[in-house]
């Protein structure tokens, strides 16, 4: 199954020790999706963020080289839920506005439990 991973999903790292691609695999998830918007996003907190934030988002940046990059331009959490509607890809996030969005839609949603594991909602 496919996951695609919003901006939060990749500084979890970082932010709480926890590898996500081998907790997605443990999920049975193998095929990693990043959207261009995404990695905007990525971009600007590394030029404007400071601290543990720009750290985190420096790591994230270069984790996202491990995933297969997919076209999608505009506000990252549209493109997100476009994305995961066409493809029927399972979405990484701890945003809990995208998260309402994508569940209304049907979509699973992945996120940080009890800070040291990922979970399906």
């Amino acid at each position: 199954m496919k996951v695609i991973l919003d901006t939060n999903g990749l500084m979890i790292p970082v932010q709480f020790g926890v590898d996500i691609f081998e907790e997605l695999k443990r999920l049975g998830l193998y095929e990693f999706l990043v959207p261009e918007a995404v990695l905007k996003e990525l971009d600007m907190l590394i030029k404007r963020a400071k601290g543990s934030d720009k750290m985190a988002a420096k790591v994230a940046r270069s984790m996202a080289g491990r995933c297969v990059l997919i076209n999608g331009t505009g506000p990252a959490d549209d493109v997100i839920l476009k994305l995961a509607e066409e493809s029927g890809a399972a979405v990484l996030t701890n945003d809990i506005e995208l998260k309402h969005r994508l569940k209304a839609k049907g979509i699973s949603v992945l996120s940080l439990r009890q800070k040291n594991r990922l979970d399906f909602d």
